[in-house]
């Protein structure tokens, strides 16, 4: 007795160790998804150079800083959000421990004794120096921004996503073929310029006109090569939802690569008969025999999740009828468990034909019926 006591004592131990180890695993596997979340935010990749890292917060900074989007909250959120990846990714060490371990590892080595970032105007501050592009405090008004390095078209793509694939978040491979610089042999002329010269023409006459000015650069050439991406959809992306890729459209010779922008759209479930209605509502075609429609019927369908949804009606239904489900939707984007609605519209299959004998019930059947109008729906 005293053996199968401590056999079961044993087991149990070994269970919850078990248990306990799936939970942990879990646990990881949350942290390290959140690991993309920085590198999505500045619209690089995982291996993004620090330099690329540095243009991308560069021109988003600039773009949704408070100065240039007052009373906008949602800027003010991006710009916060952006700080914070740059701030993350720009450093190595920190860099290091997110790809490990995501933002709570990050946050553990700050709290034991790590360099902890500053705000969001304290890293933009230390990005541009001083007051930043802006004209110090005056906001844009001040002195003139810096010239820009010229840059790339950006490239708009449609992403075609289904409704299965919007409803439970997907990642989409794609490959293109896009322009990259490649050594050449030779010089060329770079970094040209146009400088002011005074030139003395006679005795107390000046004459001022410009000339363009270039360096020696070593040459490149412009060819295409192939590029693999997985662009990562999150459950509820509205239509038209934009996801960037900083500088992984095409090249240009002196000048930065052009950025890669996907916009979202949203595929018809054929199969089932099912496309998105406005934000996060869904609509189906659903058929049912002429018996189900006359006599009622309780069917299941299996939603994408695998969950069970109960579509049942008592009494006639016509063709046409409607019925709403309420949060069976899309998931609201952003927005923890919140569902938008599934609107059904009822298609009724009649049969391919009947013998005299099916004919003769059905007019008997019927004969003291009271028909609806068509186009009107019974409630």
């Amino acid at each position: 007795r005293v053996d199968v006591g401590r056999a079961m004592r044993r087991r149990a131990r070994a269970s919850t160790r078990g248990a306990f180890a799936c939970v942990l695993f879990a646990l990881l596997a949350a942290v390290c998804a959140r690991a993309s979340d920085y590198y999505a935010a500045l619209g690089v990749s995982r291996g993004a150079e620090e330099s690329q890292i540095k243009r991308a917060y560069r021109k988003l900074a600039l773009k949704y800083h408070p100065d240039k989007n007052p009373n906008d909250e949602s800027a003010k959120k991006k710009f916060t959000e952006i700080s914070q990846a740059y701030e993350v990714l720009s450093d190595k060490e920190k860099r290091s421990i997110y790809d490990r371990y995501g933002e709570d590892g990050v946050k553990q080595h700050e709290q034991s004794g790590g360099r902890g970032g500053g705000g969001a105007q304290d890293i933009f501050s230390q990005f541009f120096g001083g007051g930043g592009p802006f004209g110090g405090f005056g906001g844009f008004g001040g002195e003139q921004e810096e010239p820009e390095t010229p840059k790339g078209t950006t490239i708009k793509v449609d992403l075609g996503m289904t409704v299965k694939e919007i409803y439970l978040g997907a990642t989409a491979p794609v490959t293109r073929e896009k322009l990259v610089t490649k050594s050449a042999r030779g010089t060329r002329k770079c970094n040209c310029r146009q400088k002011l010269v005074t030139r003395q023409v006679g005795p107390g006459m000046y004459q001022q006109y410009t000339e363009q000015t270039c360096e020696d650069c070593p040459n490149v050439k412009l060819v295409r090569e192939r590029a693999d991406l997985k662009v990562e959809v999150d459950p509820g992306a509205p239509v038209g939802h934009e996801i960037l890729f900083f500088e992984e459209g095409d090249a240009m010779i002196d000048g930065d690569p052009g950025d890669l922008l996907f916009v979202v759209q949203t595929l018809e479930d054929k199969e089932n008969r099912i496309t998105r209605v406005g934000k996060s509502d869904l609509h189906m075609t659903y058929e049912i025999t002429l018996v189900e429609a006359l006599n009622g019927f309780s069917k299941i369908f299996k939603h994408y999740d695998g969950h069970d949804v109960v579509i049942a009606r008592t009494g006639v239904t016509v063709p046409f009828d409607k019925m709403t489900l309420k949060g069976e939707g899309l998931p609201k984007h952003n927005q923890f468990k919140k569902f938008g609605d599934m609107f059904i519209t009822f298609q009724v299959q009649f049969p391919a034909s009947l013998d005299q004998k099916q004919r003769d019930v059905v007019s008997k059947t019927f004969a003291s019926s009271k028909f609806v109008e068509v186009g009107k729906v019974v409630v």
